[in-house]
């Protein structure tokens, strides 16, 4: 055979192999995206949305279309200067209507990343949407700001939360030991029941001075006491709601209060009790548990023990930044 024939023959033979290729390959079917990528894919989004909806209050800005939007870029620390912010809506415009809770449109919790100098205040709302109110802290700090309130018309309340600065030497606070017991302002505050992860659980704190029970607190806030409660770590703001109100005709006016709190996780949690007697606000701090908390020591075992750090300051002295109430 010439070199000519030899080289129509081959390139015959390519031809033919190639479209053998090509129709298996049509037989087959075009190639698609793997299946493993589909699954993976279908299977992460339902857990997203979960967790999105399981995340708890306040470690988000924005929320169900409504935004925290802080107008001051930082807090005084000492000496009281304004302190503005809005509530953006859906619209991007700023909320203007909200339904009154607690007595209250709005409630701004301030504190600090430690969980010290906490402060529970209410801000004055002007025509065009700026909250104001003067504000400052004890201490410079990291600081996280939560707006509590329920839009006019919103079938749930929100919570947003927003991270502002106080200038100067941060100098942070260990978290107090969880007690039973605490005091301000010569009253004796006790809390009983416990925290339960993942469900909803009942704690009862019982007011007295001097040793005697209160039983003529005033309301406050629609309640005889108003607690908040914040996940230690990452500052997320547990729903705490009060059994009863005054003039229901079952609730005393003290020296119990009773709670429900849903707590999300196992984890150390700080509890903020506004109460009322004699024409004044005063706010009891706990530190209280939820499930078993594993020891340092034991969560790994190649990480050694930390060393023991100086004896935890009382619940009383992590207080020593004194409470602003309006």
């Amino acid at each position: 055979m010439n070199t000519p024939t030899k080289l129509g023959a081959f390139g015959l033979g390519l031809a033919v192999v190639f479209t053998a290729a090509l129709g298996l390959g049509r037989t087959v079917g075009p190639t698609t995206t793997p299946a493993g990528t589909a699954a993976h894919d279908q299977h992460n989004e339902p857990a997203q949305d979960a967790a999105v909806a399981a995340l708890p209050a306040g470690l988000q800005v924005t929320q169900d279309g409504y935004r925290l939007q802080p107008i001051s870029t930082d807090l005084a620390v000492g000496e009281a200067k304004p302190f503005q912010f809005r509530i953006l809506g859906p619209d991007d415009k700023p909320v203007t209507d909200y339904t009154i809770s607690h007595d209250k449109d709005l409630h701004l919790i301030v504190v600090r990343r430690d969980l010290s100098g906490f402060q529970h205040v209410h801000p004055e709302l002007a025509a065009d949407g700026t909250w104001s109110i003067p504000l400052a802290v004890a201490a410079p700090g990291q600081y996280r700001v939560f707006a509590d309130f329920q839009p006019d018309g919103g079938a749930d309340g929100l919570t947003l939360g927003a991270d502002v600065p106080a200038a100067g030497d941060y100098q942070p606070r260990p978290l107090p030991v969880a007690e039973r017991t605490t005091t301000v302002d010569g009253y004796t505050v006790t809390i009983t029941g416990d925290l339960v992860p993942g469900g909803s659980s009942q704690v009862t704190l019982s007011v007295s001075k001097d040793g005697t029970p209160v039983t003529d607190l005033q309301p406050y806030l629609g309640a005889y006491g108003h607690l908040v409660a914040l996940r230690d770590a990452d500052l997320a703001y547990v729903h705490v709601h009060p059994d009863g109100e005054p003039g229901d005709g079952r609730t005393a006016a003290g020296p119990d209060i009773v709670f429900h709190a849903d707590v999300p996780s196992t984890g150390n949690y700080r509890l903020y009790l506004d109460f009322q007697h004699n024409g004044t606000v005063r706010t009891a701090e706990f530190t209280a548990n939820a499930g078993t908390l594993l020891p340092q020591a034991s969560a790994r075992a190649d990480i050694p023990a930390p060393a023991a750090p100086s004896a935890a300051p009382s619940a009383s002295k992590h207080d020593a930044d004194g409470h602003t109430h309006d």
